[in-house]
């Protein structure tokens, strides 16, 4: 089994939910985007929206796919920045409980949060503010830090600092591992493209995007921007929504379907497909099963409101997920 290691944002997300979208024309956030937003703002909204029904987890992009590994028994840790706040103390132990080991910088900034916003259609909306988590640089990383890892998990938003990721590619294939990249939003591919072809041109091994994420790193829909990135990278992954997914390795073609689920939160969807994947992957299964576990656990996030899968759910998750490995 190999391990894996993920670096990112390390955000409490606040999660909320939205009566109608009014809260996010009042505060200007285009629905569906992650907008960052500075500290005055995050309270703002965090006021005009107090009389709404939320809740707190530990989050992040890249901290969710841990997360969900760590559920899975998959050996995993998390790189992040947080601050020395009450915070900064709930995100570092609700990763504990998972069985996440973390690697975290305390700053004297507030631990960062994300305020995800979601319509009573299940999009979601992110006003996040990075605080401390924007504060983890190059400086930080070590050729010891990825000692014993096989497999580094980034998230794309990190790549607002290129010498961060940069670095983090180096020492990853200095240690023989394989490199993982979620495109995260597709205003972040659209606003870091050149810096987002030259990691995946240069290091990333597997590559997961959206739709609209892969229309924005390529201009083209699902298949052909398949075909694009999948010539830039070992696998390329286009999560396809409803639809399920598509996945392809040189010449090998998988199609997935999704799960037959309500959808009453969309919010961690693509990061707990990625932790399915990427547990088959670290297993050695075929990409039919690796596609097969991002959609089974994707279908059990969704249904759910936040980015984590309830943990009354695990019990038969892992008995579902056990049964597509020895089927």
């Amino acid at each position: 089994m190999k391990n894996i290691i993920g670096i990112g944002n390390a955000l409490v997300d606040v999660m909320t939910l939205l009566q109608d979208d009014s809260i996010l024309s009042l505060f200007s956030l285009p629905k569906g985007s992650m907008q960052l937003v500075d500290l005055e703002k995050s309270e703002m909204i965090k006021k005009g929206t107090s009389n709404l029904k939320r809740s707190l987890a530990s989050g992040g992009s890249a901290a969710n796919t841990i997360h969900g590994l760590a559920k899975m028994g998959i050996p995993c840790a998390f790189i992040g920045s947080v601050g020395k706040d009450e915070t900064g103390d709930f995100f570092e132990n609700d990763m504990h409980k998972a069985g996440v080991k973390t690697i975290l910088f305390r700053r004297n900034s507030v631990t960062g949060t994300a305020v995800a916003l979601i319509s009573p259609d299940s999009e979601r909306t992110f006003a996040t503010h990075l605080g401390a988590a924007v504060e983890l640089t190059s400086v930080d990383l070590s050729e010891n830090v990825f000692a014993g890892s096989h497999i580094l998990y980034m998230e794309g938003y990190i790549l607002s600092d290129r010498k961060l990721v940069e670095k983090a590619c180096n020492l990853a294939k200095k240690n023989n591992m394989e490199i993982a990249l979620d495109l995260a939003s597709y205003n972040i591919v659209t606003a870091y493209l050149n810096d987002f072809k030259y990691i995946i041109g240069n290091f990333a091994d597997i590559v997961f995007a959206n739709e609209e994420e892969a229309r924005s790193y390529t201009g083209a829909d699902p298949e052909e921007a398949l075909e694009v990135l999948s010539r830039q990278c070992k696998i390329a992954v286009v999560k396809t929504g409803k639809e399920g997914s598509l996945i392809r390795r040189g010449e090998e073609y998988v199609k997935i379907g999704a799960l037959p689920v309500t959808s009453s939160d969309t919010t961690g969807a693509g990061d707990i497909y990625a932790a399915g994947f990427l547990s088959g992957y670290a297993n050695d299964l075929p990409l039919d099963k690796c596609g097969c576990l991002g959609s089974l656990l994707a279908g059990n996030v969704i249904e759910t409101v936040g980015a984590r899968i309830k943990e009354s759910r695990w019990p038969s998750l892992l008995k579902a997920i056990d049964k597509v490995i020895k089927e």
